[in-house]
């Protein structure tokens, strides 16, 4: 990370006995040195610079032009309407403070929110206010997420279990068609529209047309309650959906019911609010279309973005065949493997993902590859969980990240070719930390 700009200026000895001893400061110190932050320069450097103005009583000059000048190194004249590195990292700023507050900080006296739309760090008391941990902007929470996710292998044992998976997807799908309905009030640049810069992936193209697909939650509810997989041809049919005797089981009408309704996750509509951003930056066309709604051909003309494993995405089973890395989920014993197909090096032939992993390891999957046409481009953002695909999209959308790595792996003549890479990171109450990259594969 380049060196900031700012630097805290000197103090008398009474300036420092009163800075010592505020409680807001003490607790600032605390999630700077919290597992959540160490291994975060640029977001401890963010958070450490807006609360410093504030104890200095200049909140008044934290606006973006100001951050990214004195956090993130940018010219004194950058445009900050193309260049949206701080409303980026101010967003991933706040979901870092819910991890810290959730987990390590849970005991803490005093919060630090973050209101959108501003970067004035409030210091509110947990005494008096009432902290949404249950509901977000969106109104799906990270704990409802994580209380749940893990367990979704052993859903068939328990009727609650699914009942409550099916309860954090149920708004996903009403904001999806929202976000869907007013695609072309985003594209005329509505004022809830923030200019992207150019995403170094070639998944955009000016006037060529990229098909995003969310994951089927629904289907993850049915799969769990049968305790196994449904595959593309079963997927596209329908039969799995069908009651198999008059006389049903709870179980297997929630199951039914469940899955022949429109329900995605969280994390897939965060990331398609994203990528429809960064479209109409691109001046991109793009769709997004239910999993259950794409046919063959769609995936052969033009760009396709597919957001989740095959066990929620079947659509992802079509390329894993050109794959190295491809996930699999154990649905008795709830446990899900990333399979390296061909280890190099000191590489793992396989990597497992389950709740009873005290480090609550999980793992996010990166593929660039070709289209089924063979002619233009496909970019899959997986994981075992819904925190490894979240992890998976914050690698691509950081270019701390993955910037490096294109420069890495790009061609002579500068083109990037086509990549598969590995992530792994820990799921902290639904939301996933950065991710630590693992291995990857190049088609030259």
């Amino acid at each position: 990370m380049p060196p900031t700009r700012f630097k805290p200026g000197p103090t008398s000895s009474a300036e420092a006995i009163t800075i010592a001893a505020d409680p807001r400061r003490e607790l600032l110190d605390r999630i700077l040195a919290s597992s959540v932050f160490t291994k975060s320069e640029r977001l401890s450097s963010l958070l450490k610079y807006i609360c410093d103005r504030t104890f200095a009583g200049r909140a008044k000059e934290l606006n973006e032009q100001a951050i990214g000048e004195a956090v993130f190194d940018r010219r004194l004249d950058y445009d900050s309407s193309i260049d949206g590195i701080v409303r980026t990292q101010a967003s991933r700023l706040r979901k870092r403070l819910d991890l810290y507050f959730i987990g390590e900080g849970a005991d803490e006296p005093i919060r630090i929110v973050i209101p959108r739309g501003g970067y004035t760090p409030l210091f509110e008391s947990r005494a008096s206010v009432a902290i949404p941990l249950a509901t977000s902007g969106s109104g799906v929470t990270a704990e409802a997420v994580s209380s749940n996710e893990p367990r979704i292998g052993r859903a068939s044992r328990s009727l609650a279990a699914v009942v409550g998976w099916a309860l954090v997807a149920i708004l996903g799908i009403g904001v999806l068609t929202m976000l869907v309905h007013d695609r072309g009030v985003l594209a005329n640049g509505a004022p809830n529209s923030v200019p992207a810069h150019s995403f170094p992936i070639p998944i955009f193209s000016t006037g060529e047309p990229t098909l995003i697909v969310p994951s089927d939650t629904g289907l993850v509810i049915s799969e769990a309650s049968m305790n196994r997989d449904v595959g593309l041809a079963e997927y596209l049919k329908g039969d799995y959906l069908e009651l198999s005797s008059k006389t049903p089981t709870a179980h297997e009408k929630l199951a039914s019911e469940m899955g022949r309704r429109r329900y995605t996750s969280i994390v897939d509509l965060e990331v398609v609010r994203s990528l429809s951003v960064i479209a109409q930056s691109e001046k991109s066309k793009f769709g997004v279309r239910y999993a259950r709604d794409v046919r063959p051909n769609d995936l052969k003309q033009g760009n396709v973005i597919l957001l989740g494993a095959a066990e929620g995405n079947p659509w992802v089973e079509l390329f894993e065949r050109n794959m190295n890395f491809v996930i699999s989920k154990n649905w008795k014993n709830g446990v899900f493997t990333v399979f390296n197909r061909s280890p190099q090096g000191n590489e793992s032939r396989q990597w497992d993902s389950s709740y009873e992993d005290s480090q609550h390891r999980v793992y996010g999957v990166v593929a660039y590859l070709p289209n089924l046409g063979g002619d233009r481009n496909a970019l899959i953002l997986e994981g075992t969980s819904m925190a490894g695909t979240e992890c998976a999209w914050d690698f691509v959308s950081d270019d701390t990240q993955l910037l490096p790595f294109l420069e890495r792996i790009r061609r002579p003549n500068g083109t990037i070719p086509h990549f598969e890479l590995l992530l792994e990171t820990n799921n902290l109450s639904g939301s996933a930390v950065k991710g630590n990259v693992l291995g990857w594969r190049v088609r030259r």
